[in-house]
């Protein structure tokens, strides 16, 4: 069984968008994958305040990875395929799927650095697909998205292989039966692409 990992940041639960484009995306998963799913909405992630910061860092000195603190960053560089439901938040990502990738970012688990200060990325995943939309009219590579590449340098550094993106941009300013038209065209190419796994 290959093991997609679902990172849900769709804040507005049943009521998002973007979880409508995940749920197509999932009810066509080819059946060799088995989705494991991580809600950020109720996973007890926090941002690194000082004391965390520390602590992890204690750990990292001693070697101590088998320490539960580090569970996220072993469950995404085991993963195969990476799928990412956020929706377009302030130009960017949400700043519980920042502080997500912020207690990820685990060097000898999700990246390496030799001493020479060259990173190598450790995760195992062929792609990460990212799944989203966007209330404003800001279309798939303007400079005002800034999700998108910011989440293929994270790619890159953790090793992840490659990066797709499905969207539906506008919602919030065209006429309903036009938002709704542009859901169901992402919705169907969600569904597309995780057919084609």
């Amino acid at each position: 069984m290959k093991k997609l990992l679902f990172i849900d940041c769709c804040i507005r639960g049943e009521a998002s968008r973007t979880r409508k484009l995940a749920e197509a995306f999932l009810s066509a998963l080819p059946q060799e994958y088995d989705a494991e799913w991580l809600d950020l909405g109720t996973a007890e992630i926090r941002p690194l305040d000082r004391a965390r910061y520390f602590a992890r860092e204690k750990l990292l000195d001693e070697g101590k990875l088998a320490d539960p603190l580090f569970g996220y960053a072993k469950q995404l560089a085991e993963a195969d395929v990476v799928l990412v439901a956020t929706p377009f938040w302030d130009m960017g990502i949400p700043a519980m799927l920042k502080t997500y990738l912020e207690n990820v970012s685990i060097a000898g688990i999700t990246f390496s650095c030799d001493e020479e200060g060259n990173f190598t990325g450790l995760c195992k995943a062929e792609r990460m697909i990212l799944l989203t939309t966007r209330g404003m009219e800001i279309p798939d590579g303007s400079e005002m998205e800034q999700a998108t590449p910011y989440l293929k340098a994270i790619c890159k550094f953790f090793g992840i292989g490659g990066f797709e993106t499905v969207s539906a941009w506008g919602m919030d300013v065209v006429p309903p039966e036009e938002a709704e038209k542009r859901l169901l065209c992402a919705t169907t190419s969600a569904r597309e692409l995780a057919q084609s796994l």
